[in-house]
């Protein structure tokens, strides 16, 4: 087991998400874990690693991720092949990434396409199910009905330099108390905005027409390559002074028409399943759930239990 981090050991570590994302269809990280791979920060202050090894093989990671609200995100990912057999992977990397937090009653730990036999493994360690984020997706183009049903509204592309401001104030707004999603940065949004993926034609903006500021935006994110082509709803922020009026229905629908002008076949997003007035509003624009990635929290165990 190794927690330092050079160079060659990135790029196994590289590796080893794409198997496992071959394996599962499904990406073994969220997004900022994989952006934190990508730009070569493991080892840091920010995301700690421990690397699990036989032999020369990197057979499993186990990232920790410093939250917002205090708290600490632990994810950890085993290949393939790896899953099974006398040797627990996944068990021990868990065990270990506990020893390294100070606080392990703040540690969540997260799991991809979580089933019931994911909470019988997290309570081996004293997790239980503490929040659930659900993967909802709907075929393009969008029934005629749903898109005419909705409020008009008219979009343009985010300018960097002019929107920066206006986006945070209305992001955070919108998702106070959020744990992820309530407390972007000026710095944060910058790194997001220069992923590869990014394409700003699609970070639809939505003025208000009389002038008065920002009614809200749809940020969409096209991801490729993937069978089939999905179209997510990256980030859909309202004015929280303008809720109740149509406004998030409007720019859900158009940031899916957008996608599907561009031959996406099928749109996607995240949500929580505490977010109720979302998740119906999703499933009355013909969203379903296509499975749930799950928290579990640790806060009831005992100092030193692993």
């Amino acid at each position: 087991m190794r927690s330092d981090v050079d160079a060659a050991q990135r790029s196994e570590v590289a590796a080893l998400l794409k198997r496992c994302a071959s394996a599962d269809r499904h990406p073994a990280l969220p997004e900022p874990q994989r952006m934190a791979v990508a730009q070569s920060d493991l080892g840091t202050e920010q995301t700690r690693v421990l690397l699990a090894y036989d032999d020369a093989d990197l057979v499993g990671l186990a990232l920790l991720t410093p939250v917002a609200d205090g708290s600490t995100s632990l994810h950890v990912v085993v290949d393939p092949a790896r899953r099974t057999g006398a040797d627990d992977v996944a068990f021990t990397l868990t065990g270990r990434a506990l020893d390294e937090v100070a606080a392990p009653g703040q540690v969540r730990l997260w799991v991809m396409r979580a089933t019931e036999a994911d909470d019988v493994e997290a309570a081996r360690h004293h997790f239980t199910p503490e929040r659930d984020l659900l993967q909802m997706r709907v075929p393009l183009p969008l029934p005629p009905a749903i898109v005419s049903a909705a409020r008009p509204v008219t979009t343009r592309p985010f300018e960097p330099g002019r929107d920066e401001a206006g986006w945070l104030d209305i992001n955070n707004r919108a998702f106070a108390g959020h744990p992820e999603q309530g407390a972007w940065t000026l710095e944060q949004l910058h790194e997001r905005l220069s992923a590869a993926w990014v394409d700003l034609e699609g970070f639809l903006m939505a003025d208000d027409p009389d002038g008065d500021g920002l009614i809200g935006s749809c940020w969409t994110k096209v991801v490729r390559p993937a069978d089939p082509v999905l179209g997510e709803i990256y980030v859909i922020s309202v004015d929280p002074d303008r809720a109740g009026q149509g406004w998030g229905r409007a720019l859900t629908v158009a940031g899916l028409e957008w996608m599907a002008a561009r031959e996406v076949t099928v749109g996607m997003l995240y949500t929580d399943v505490s977010n109720t007035a979302a998740v119906a509003l999703y499933h009355s624009v013909g969203f379903t759930i296509d499975h749930v990635d799950r928290a579990y929290g640790r806060a009831g165990a005992e100092p030193g239990l692993i």
